[in-house]
C-alpha cells in the first residue's frame, strides 16, 4: 500500500520565497526546502508545515508502508485560478506515483478549502493541520472567526443587531444621555435575544398562513380568537384605569395588585372564550375530544380565581378595597347571621374555589372520555 503525505500551500507563500516550481516530491528534495523556506522566512508557519508531512511520511515508513512526502502551492494570482494549479499539481503527482491513498497536511483555514480538490483524486484517509504551539489560540480564534463570518444565518443574526446598536448608542447617547441610552440598548438587545430564543419569529412566519386555512376551514376558533383578544384589551384597559389612580400615592406592588384585580376578570373570561374555541373545533374535526380540550377551560377559570384571590388579598389589607359581607341566611329553622370576610379567608374563598373548579373540570373530562376519575389523575 502507497501512501502520499501531501503539504498544501494555496497562498504560494513557499514557492514564491524559493523561485521554485511546484509540485516538489521525494524525501531529499522537501528536506531541502524546508531549509531554503526557513532561511528565507524563519516565521513562516508553512516550515511547520513541511516538517510535519516529513514527520507523518516517516512515521509511516517505520510503520513498513510506501510512502512519498510531497508539496503543492497555488502557483497563480488569483483565487481560482491558484486551485486550478493544486488540481494540476495533484494530477500530475497521481499519474507519476499512483497511490493508494492521500494523508493532507494544512498550516490554515485558507489551506483547509483546498481538501475537497485533493480529496476529487485520491481517497484522502486524514487530514492533518499543524498549529505553531506559540499561536495556538491566536490560529483558533482565526479559524473560528472565518468558520463564523462564512455562515450566512449567523452574520444576520449576531452581527447585523450588534452593527445596529453600535450605530444607535452614540446617537441615543447624544439626545438622551448615557443611562437612558443604555437603558434603551439594553432593553433592544432583551428583547431581541426573547424575540429568537421563543423562535418568536418562526411563530408568526407561520401566522398568517395558519389564519387563511383556519378561515377558509370555518374554524369556530378564529372567532373565538378575536373575541378574545377584545375582552382582553378591555381588561388591560379597565386594570390601567383602576391603577392610575394609585400610581403617584402608592408603591409598585399595589399598583400592580390594582392593575391585576380589576383586569384579571376580562383575561379570563378572554381566555376562556378562546379554549372554548378550541375545544368546539376539536369536537367539530374529531369523534373523540381530547382531555387537554376538555380541562382547558375549567383550568383556565380555576387560574383566573386563585390570581383574583390573591390580588384581592393585599388590596383589602391596605383598605383599597371594601371586605366581603355575607347577607343573613336563613334555611328552615337555621339561620346564620350576616358576618364579614377578613382578607385571609376571602382569599381560602379563593383559593377553594379554584381548586373545586379545577377537581370539577377534571371530572368532566374523565366523563366525557370515558375514563375513571383516578386514570384522569394518573394521566
Amino acid at each position: 500500500m502507497s501512501t502520499l503525505v501531501v503539504c498544501v500551500d494555496r497562498n504560494n507563500d513557499i514557492g514564491r520565497k524559493t523561485g521554485l516550481e511546484m509540485p516538489v516530491a521525494g524525501w531529499e528534495a522537501v528536506r531541502s526546502l524546508v531549509t531554503d523556506v526557513g532561511l528565507a522566512d524563519p516565521e513562516d508557519s508553512s516550515v511547520n508545515c513541511m516538517l510535519e508531512a516529513l514527520r507523518v511520511a516517516r512515521d509511516l515508513r517505520d510503520g513498513d508502508e510506501s510512502t512519498t512526502v510531497a508539496v503543492i502551492s497555488g502557483t497563480a494570482e488569483t483565487r481560482v485560478s491558484a486551485d486550478r494549479a493544486v488540481a494540476a499539481q495533484m494530477d500530475e503527482l497521481v499519474a507519476k506515483y499512483d497511490p493508494d491513498s492521500a494523508i493532507i497536511v494544512i498550516d490554515s483555514a485558507e489551506d483547509e478549502r483546498l481538501v475537497p480538490i485533493v480529496e476529487s483524486r485520491v481517497r484522502v484517509d486524514a487530514v492533518d493541520r499543524v498549529v505553531v504551539r506559540q499561536a495556538r489560540d491566536i490560529e483558533s480564534t482565526y479559524y473560528l472567526l472565518k468558520q463564523f463570518l462564512a455562515d450566512e444565518e449567523l452574520r444576520q443574526t449576531v452581527l447585523v443587531p450588534t452593527g445596529i446598536a453600535l450605530i444607535a448608542f452614540p446617537v441615543l447617547l447624544l439626545q438622551l444621555g448615557l443611562a437612558m441610552a443604555t437603558s434603551a440598548i439594553t432593553a433592544v438587545i432583551g428583547l431581541f435575544v426573547l424575540y429568537k430564543g421563543l423562535a418568536i419569529g418562526d411563530y408568526l412566519r407561520d401566522l398568517p398562513a395558519e389564519a387563511r386555512d383556519a378561515l377558509y376551514s370555518g374554524r369556530v376558533s378564529i372567532v373565538t380568537y378575536v373575541v378574545g383578544l377584545g375582552l382582553s384589551l378591555i381588561g388591560v384597559f379597565a386594570g390601567a384605569l383602576r391603577a392610575a389612580p394609585l400610581q403617584s400615592s402608592e408603591g409598585v406592588l399595589m399598583t400592580a395588585m390594582a392593575f391585576t384585580f380589576e383586569s384579571v376578570p376580562w383575561i379570563a373570561v378572554a381566555a376562556l372564550t378562546a379554549s372554548m374555541g378550541r375545544l368546539l373545533d376539536e369536537a367539530i374535526r374529531n369523534d373523540r375530544v381530547r382531555n387537554s380540550y376538555l380541562n382547558l377551560p375549567f383550568g383556565v377559570l380555576a387560574v383566573g380565581l386563585v390570581v383574583r384571590g390573591f390580588s384581592a388579598y393585599f388590596l383589602q389589607r391596605d383598605g383599597k378595597i371594601p371586605a366581603v359581607v355575607v347577607p343573613k341566611i336563613s334555611v328552615g329553622q337555621t339561620t346564620v347571621s350576616q358576618f364579614t370576610l377578613d382578607p385571609g379567608t376571602r382569599l381560602a374563598v379563593y383559593v377553594l374555589l379554584g381548586v373545586f373548579v379545577s377537581l370539577f373540570g377534571v371530572r368532566v373530562a374523565s366523563y366525557m372520555s370515558g375514563t375513571t376519575f383516578e386514570e384522569e389523575f394518573v394521566e
